[in-house]
């Protein structure tokens, strides 16, 4: 009927009329079937990571959709307009935590309506992603338990006595952050290595070396296989007041010849961007520098603060990433020469020292096979935890089992005495001169002078 209307118009027109409505008609002809494509859920993927869920739906075009939530039983209702599902739904684990059973339907008017049976009242975040180099269109889900308890609680009054005790020294706090994970698989091996799982194994076997290392806890920050967002990392770290930060990742590269492993700290460019993000935004600023809130104070004295807080984070980092560099370079080929920079996100805590650490590149055929290695993955773990070691036996913060384990020394400066720096210390004269074999008071300027245990 179409086609013979469009004759029609094509014997009572002339000119240049004659291909508009022509054009027109053809458009309309060819765009109608097209309105009424129905999108296709190729694949649901389920996460669990601690703190939520994540449902993953893979769809062949963007969708709307809408959310509602139905009791006894509880249940979450997800409805994604013109649109099918492809395959079937997923078995949920017995031991998923929010979940019981996932089903779905076919709603007339074309829709899809999938149900989630849950063991508990969950708080829904729904949004959609724009297809990227690994992905297409995608649905996203996260459910939180609804009744999950607050982490903070409001401190009581504490009373102040005036003896000021010596607190226990503490341990230092190691977190190791495996990179990727969930539907975030990283780079892929030739013989199908994802760079997810390997770097978790050697996550994992580097926080069992730190375990057995006296004066140091280790901190997973991604202990299994589910999505984090590289600014929770971030936070994860600082929740539990680390004292480093390690990222383990597995390079690649176009030419498969490339190998070796590499050290990364952050850009200066990279700090100085990142400044400017934690001084524009007051509740991230709110505990920066050991407590020193910055929204109080004026833009210069702010942004002072965090200028020094950055460099010395930015130092340590260094000499972190120098120390464990080096042990690399005993275990094989660097890809570099020395320690790189650049803006990495997770390396932006500026109160942390953070470094992110290369593996080698899964790329490489050769070297793909060491990282599926268990052997070379405790390799690579004890390389990495020999730096550690190696940077703080010479910087051990205070107040840590490794500072108060470690040798104290005093190098001697003009006009000091024997008995001002056993004064300075709180040790005896006596005691001092035992320690460094002095048969009496006489010093010199620029000579080391080891303190006595107290």
């Amino acid at each position: 009927m179409l086609f013979f209307n469009i004759v029609g118009i094509v014997e009572r027109t002339n000119g240049h009329t004659i291909m508009y409505r022509i054009a027109a008609l053809l458009l309309l002809f060819l765009s109608w079937p097209l309105s009424a494509q129905t999108i296709k859920i190729d694949n649901l993927r389920l996460w669990a990571a601690p703190d939520h869920i994540r449902l993953v739906f893979d769809t062949s075009a963007s969708v709307e959709h809408s959310l509602f939530s139905l009791k006894t039983p509880d249940r979450l209702v997800i409805d994604i307009k013109k649109s099918k599902l492809s395959g079937k739904m997923p078995q949920v684990g017995s031991g998923n935590p929010l979940v019981s059973r996932i089903r779905s339907a076919n709603r007339k008017g074309g829709d899809l309506r999938v149900v989630l049976d849950l063991k508990r009242p969950v708080k829904p975040k729904s949004f959609v992603l724009r297809p990227n180099r690994k992905y297409g269109n995608r649905l996203v889900v996260d459910l939180y338990d609804a009744k999950a308890k607050s982490i903070g609680k409001a401190a009581r009054p504490v009373k102040v006595s005036r003896v000021v005790q010596r607190s226990a020294p503490r341990e230092l706090v190691i977190a190791i952050d495996a990179g990727h994970g969930g539907e975030d698989p990283g780079a892929r091996g030739k013989a199908g290595t994802r760079e997810k799982t390997v770097v978790l194994a050697i996550a994992r076997k580097l926080a069992a070396l730190v375990q057995k290392e006296i004066g140091m806890r280790p901190v997973l920050i991604r202990k299994g296989d589910y999505y984090l967002g590289l600014r929770k990392r971030m936070k994860l770290a600082r929740r539990q007041k680390a004292d480093m930060f390690i990222s383990i990742h597995a390079d690649a590269f176009r030419d498969r010849r490339v190998r070796g492993s590499s050290v990364y700290t952050l850009s200066q460019r990279g700090a100085s961007s990142e400044a400017a993000r934690w001084l524009a935004v007051q509740e991230n600023s709110a505990d920066l520098i050991g407590g020193v809130k910055l929204e109080d104070k004026d833009d210069i004295l702010a942004s002072v603060l965090l200028d020094l807080s950055q460099s010395a984070t930015l130092q340590a980092s260094h000499n972190l990433a120098s120390s464990v560099f080096r042990q690399l370079k005993k275990l094989g080929k660097t890809h570099k020469h020395k320690v790189q920079q650049a803006g990495f996100v997770v390396l932006k805590s500026p109160d942390v020292p953070s470094i992110l650490v290369e593996t080698a590149f899964i790329s490489n055929p050769s070297e793909e096979r060491k990282l599926r290695s268990s052997k070379y993955q405790q390799k690579m773990a004890r390389a990495i935890m020999k730096g550690i070691r190696g940077h703080f036996r010479s910087n051990a913060p205070p107040g840590t089992i490794l500072a108060e384990r470690a040798p104290r020394k005093h190098v001697i400066s003009s006009g000091e005495t024997l008995g001002r720096i056993a004064r300075q210390y709180q040790v005896k004269v006596r005691d001092l001169r035992s320690a460094n074999g002095l048969s009496g008071d006489q010093i010199r300027i620029g000579q080391v002078l080891r303190i006595p245990k107290t």
